[in-house]
């Protein structure tokens, strides 16, 4: 799969006279010289299949020959680290130059202490090099550096790098298309976070604490064989649903409130996104029932928009549409329809997008307007449809029965040449299902 992406990056490269240098990521401090748990950049990962730290990949369209009798031509060049056994005894085994050719489809390995000497070498020639800058301050200072020794060599007749090109202009409209090994993966992960929100459903109940659901999710996450959560949970019981990031998750569940929980699980590094949301006690009450029918009903409309040839920006419109008139008919909202898109008055219950790209990142790269127009859907495209509908707690404009009450449910779409699939479709959400799901006691067979 890996080499497949780098001989579609490498085709473009090669109309444009491009070279590509493309660093994976470093580690970060948590505290003091504790490191959180290492992820590859998305990119760099998106290319190799690799998860070491201190990694770059170098893409070559017109090639360099090989040192070796049977020359060979060279396009792919992977810097990494040696092995080193002293090393690794306490850091980790590390795969080495040796292997990594053969294990990872590269042409050539090279040991990354000899990168900066490298480069000029091999960027010598090309007008433009692909390279991201403005996420690590000291490598894009030595790029720099090697663009400087590059246009030096202009006096003997070399033609220098004429700009650094950003990776948003191929590399992720590459990535913007899923391939069927990408779905796979991706598919994998629905099915991941399908089982960790249908054991949160079952084994919610009043006076368990968020923090208890927190880790029943993250729990089934990694028992299922996924890198964890593709981002912090969210796990949002009554009011805290009503705001969009929550994620301190210690607070106590209390009976008769919803509890909100966004979150999913990552395979390979490819996130699935998916939020619901479900009474604690297992049983809506009747605004409860209301308002989730409500985004329920907003969030089928975006699903049943989403089709090839559809602008991105029409998933918002048909979901947006369906809450406005709900907000007016249950009274949350005064106005006409036209009156209330006008003064944009449902931004007190409905501040957000409907929809993003996912994949790789969860709000996952691709450009959503192509020549100042929103993106038409095209076949391949990932992307989530999650509307919502939060009255605040303080809101005193509305009947308290109103108050405090939050619900987001959001999907996985794909789009297929005859219309959309949804990755996400096997977890409960419809009210039947979700208090169903609520009654099931699923847990005690899943541990």
């Amino acid at each position: 799969m890996y080499h497949k992406h780098r001989e579609r990056l490498l085709q473009q490269l090669a109309e444009s006279r491009t070279a590509a240098v493309i660093p994976t990521a470093s580690h970060k401090v948590r505290n003091h010289d504790c490191e959180y748990r290492f992820r590859p950049s998305s990119d760099f990962w998106y290319l190799t299949g690799f998860s070491e730290p201190e990694s770059v990949l170098v893409l070559l369209p017109d090639g360099i020959a090989s040192d070796e009798e049977d020359s060979k031509e060279i396009k792919s060049v992977l810097f990494l680290r040696e092995r080193n056994p002293q090393v690794e005894t306490w850091t980790g085994r590390r795969l080495g130059l040796e292997l990594a050719p053969d294990s990872l489809g590269v042409d050539e390995a090279r040991n990354i202490d000899e990168l900066w000497t490298a480069l000029p070498l091999l960027l010598k020639g090309y007008e433009r090099i692909m390279y991201r800058s403005g996420l690590e301050e000291e490598f894009d200072r030595e790029i720099n550096g090697v663009v400087k020794r590059l246009r030096g060599l202009a006096r003997g007749g070399i033609m220098p790098p004429i700009e650094l090109v950003d990776t948003a202009t191929s590399l992720h409209e590459l990535r913007l298309f899923k391939t069927d090994e990408e779905l796979a993966l991706m598919r994998r992960g629905a099915e991941i976070t399908a089982e960790a929100h249908r054991a949160a459903m079952s084994t919610c109940q009043p006076g368990m604490n968020e923090y208890e659901i927190d880790a029943l999710l993250e729990y089934t996450f990694r028992r299922r064989g996924s890198t964890g959560a593709a981002y912090t949970s969210i796990v949002a019981g009554g009011e805290n649903a009503c705001v969009l990031h929550y994620v301190e998750n210690n607070s106590p569940l209390q009976d008769g409130e919803l509890l909100l929980i966004d979150a999913g699980a990552e395979v390979d590094y490819y996130a699935t996104d998916v939020t619901r949301t479900f009474p604690i006690n297992g049983q809506f009450n009747e605004e409860q029932r209301a308002i989730y029918e409500l985004v329920l009903e907003a969030e089928q409309a975006g699903i049943d928009t989403a089709r090839p040839g559809v602008e991105h920006k029409a998933i918002h419109k048909a979901a947006l549409g369906v809450l406005v008139r709900g907000l007016l008919r249950l009274g949350l909202l005064e106005g006409t329809e036209e009156s209330v898109h006008e003064d944009q008055s449902f931004r007190r219950f409905f501040m957000h997008g409907t929809s993003h790209w996912l994949g790789l990142d969860v709000h996952d790269c691709g450009a959503y307007t192509v020549a100042e127009s929103s993106r038409q859907l095209e076949p391949g495209m990932v992307f989530t449809v999650e509307p919502g509908i939060y009255i605040d707690a303080d809101d005193e404009s509305v009947e308290a029965r109103w108050r405090g009450i939050g619900v987001r449910i959001e999907d996985d779409v794909l789009i297929t040449p005859e219309g959309n699939e949804v990755l996400t479709a096997g977890i409960p959400r419809s009210v039947q299902e979700v208090e169903d799901a609520c009654k099931s006691g699923a847990l005690e067979t899943m541990v």
